[in-house]
């Protein structure tokens, strides 16, 4: 698996990150998906990676800077073939290099409070990361959780 900047061109990806934005808002109740797509993760400031198996897509995630020292984890999906092979922790180690590798001392993220969402919030735990308080633009929503980790340099 290799892991680089995705191409937000390549009909790939986008096919994998419409899948990732139309279940987020099948499964989330109206007013309660935060997820991304495809245009808002062209914004120049979010960098976007994808995970690779020679041309095979494996899986996507992304990074939006909330501050200088302060970042989000954004659009993180793994293909369903391909769960359960260590994709989605390879993506986020990945994500927490780089983003400790900008200066950032802290990443946080979003994500669902309910059955679907459980295998996301068990992976971010497993990494470090602890729920906390709404940050940023989010308001306090009972479908969601929200986790955060501070980055040691």
């Amino acid at each position: 698996m290799h892991i680089s900047r995705g191409d937000l061109a390549d009909p790939r990806i986008i096919r994998m990150l419409r899948h990732h934005f139309d279940k987020c808002h099948e499964v989330t109740p109206p007013g309660s998906a935060h997820v991304f797509d495809v245009t808002r993760l062209a914004a120049p400031e979010i960098d976007f990676w994808a995970a690779w198996d020679g041309e095979t897509l494996l899986g996507t995630g992304a990074m939006k800077p909330l501050g200088e020292t302060h970042g989000e984890v954004k659009s993180m999906h793994t293909a369903a073939e391909a769960r359960r092979r260590g994709v989605a922790s390879a993506l986020l180690r990945h994500i927490i290099e780089t983003s400790r590798g900008r200066g950032l001392t802290r990443l946080s993220l979003e994500t669902g409070s309910f059955g679907y969402f459980e295998p996301a919030v068990a992976l971010y735990k497993a990494h470090g990361f602890e729920e906390c308080p709404p940050f940023g633009a989010y308001r306090p929503d009972p479908n969601s959780v929200f986790l955060t980790r501070k980055l040691r340099h």
